[in-house]
Parts: C-alpha cells; sequence; structure tokens
C-alpha cells in the first residue's frame, strides 16, 4: 500500500523537512544495484544546529534527540533519492559518529536515537546492523552524525 510509511510519520508527528544539499564535494546519496548509500546527515533542524559535545554541554537525552533528528534528515534523503518511502525493504546498516568527550563511553545510548525511530518508521525492516563511534569533533560543533545503507525496491 503507498503511503504507509508517510502515515506512520504523520501518525508520529513527524514532517519531513526538505533534504540538505551537500556542503562540500559529495553527493548526498549514491545508488548501486538496490543499496542506498546515504551520506551522513548532522544533527540540525530548521537551520539550528542540535551541538555540544556529549559528557560536556550535552547529556544522553540530548545526544539522543540528536541522533533522531539525524535519522529524520536520513529519511527525507531517502525519500528524495527514492521518490517513495514504501520502496525501502530494509535498513542495512547504520553509523553513527558522537561528539563526545574522551571519557564519554555511552556513545551506543546516544546513538539508539536514530535506531529507534528507523525501528518505529520501518517496523521489522528498519531493525540494522550498526556502528557507534565517539569522535572528537565534528562539523559545526553538532552532537551526532549518521549515515546510513538502506535496501530498496
Amino acid at each position: 500500500m503507498s503511503g504507509t510509511v508517510e502515515a506512520k510519520l504523520a501518525a508520529l508527528g513527524i514532517v519531513l523537512p526538505v533534504a540538505a544539499a551537500p556542503v562540500a564535494n559529495y553527493v548526498p546519496s549514491v545508488t548501486s544495484g538496490n543499496l542506498l548509500w546515504i551520506s551522513g546527515q548532522i544533527s540540525v533542524v530548521n537551520g539550528k544546529f542540535l551541538a555540544g559535545k556529549l559528557g560536556g554541554e550535552a547529556d544522553i537525552e540530548a545526544g539522543r534527540a540528536a541522533a533522531r533528528q539525524c535519522a529524520i534528515n536520513l529519511i527525507s534523503q531517502i525519500k528524495a533519492a527514492l521518490g517513495d518511502l514504501d520502496r525501502v525493504k530494509r535498513v542495512v546498516k547504520l553509523v553513527g559518529f558522537v561528539n563526545a568527550a574522551p571519557d564519554f563511553t555511552d556513545v551506543p545510548k546516544v546513538v539508539n536515537g536514530a535506531s529507534d525511530l528507523f525501528v518505529e518508521v520501518f517496523g521489522d525492516a528498519g531493525r540494522h546492523a550498526r556502528s557507534a563511534v565517539g569522535v572528537a569533533s565534528l562539523p559545526f560543533d553538532v552532537s551526532v552524525e549518521v549515515e546510513a545503507v538502506i535496501e530498496f525496491a
């Protein structure tokens, strides 16, 4: 049924932003076979960066919210690339990068903000392999960046 994923987003109160244009020398996504590789999406909403270092200025809940926003931005890129979110067969993998203080070890809890949304929106097809990595910094001092690999029909 066409529009199933969009209906789920609406039920969750999520309005997808316009897919962000690249800010450097890369493309937003690349298709290879039936896989869609999406460039990292940062934690930005309505032009406002969800910023701060985890274990410093930002706590786990702020980090989870930033990761969730990354997932929303990824879904916008999926829609821009495929035209129809119901074409998603499987979220194959997410890679989450967390702007973390050296002693911050709860990186996986932060990236769960993105993972949880993909499962909420795509159900079992949203369950994925994942890497969650703490890094010294991210562009614009954002808290989180997430990239994805999507299988589509």
